[in-house]
């Protein structure tokens, strides 16, 4: 896929690897993921795990599709545990109502939203969506 389509949220998609990437920091997160396997940080990660929400049903002879979540990173932590990382650049109402299904239907899986913020993100500018939300509120008051 050509460097210069856009995502359905108007983002530049950028390749990587092979890969395309729906922004450039989720491509920037691929990155960071290898780097921190290549250190021994995490044992591993795949890109783009499926997860299902509604089953495909039918209703008055009407059929829908099934509704699924895919979050952008699986990572498999070194102590066993597994989390799913979702990119975000800001969210939408239908990204949060995923969201709030998945947890409901997953309430064991750790699914962890991130943004990339040079200002108040760690080394790397990395940190938890809500985390700067809320910093942002705060800096608004200021």
């Amino acid at each position: 896929m050509p460097e210069s389509k856009r995502s359905k949220y108007g983002s530049k998609k950028v390749t990587v690897d092979g890969y395309t990437f729906d922004s450039k920091d989720e491509a920037a997160y691929y990155k960071y993921l290898l780097r921190l396997k290549a250190q021994g940080k995490i044992l591993n990660f795949e890109l783009q795990p499926v997860y299902e929400l509604i089953p495909k049903f039918k209703k008055h002879g009407k059929s829908y599709r099934r509704t699924t979540y895919t979050p952008d990173f699986l990572i498999y932590h070194l102590d066993g545990s597994e989390e799913l990382i979702d990119v975000k650049g800001f969210s939408t109402q239908q990204g949060e109502l995923r969201k709030k299904l998945f947890d409901f239907i997953y309430p064991d899986v750790k699914l962890t939203w991130i943004a990339r913020n040079l200002k108040y993100g760690n080394e790397d500018g990395w940190i938890e969506y809500e985390e700067l939300q809320k910093k942002r509120r705060e800096n608004k008051k200021c």
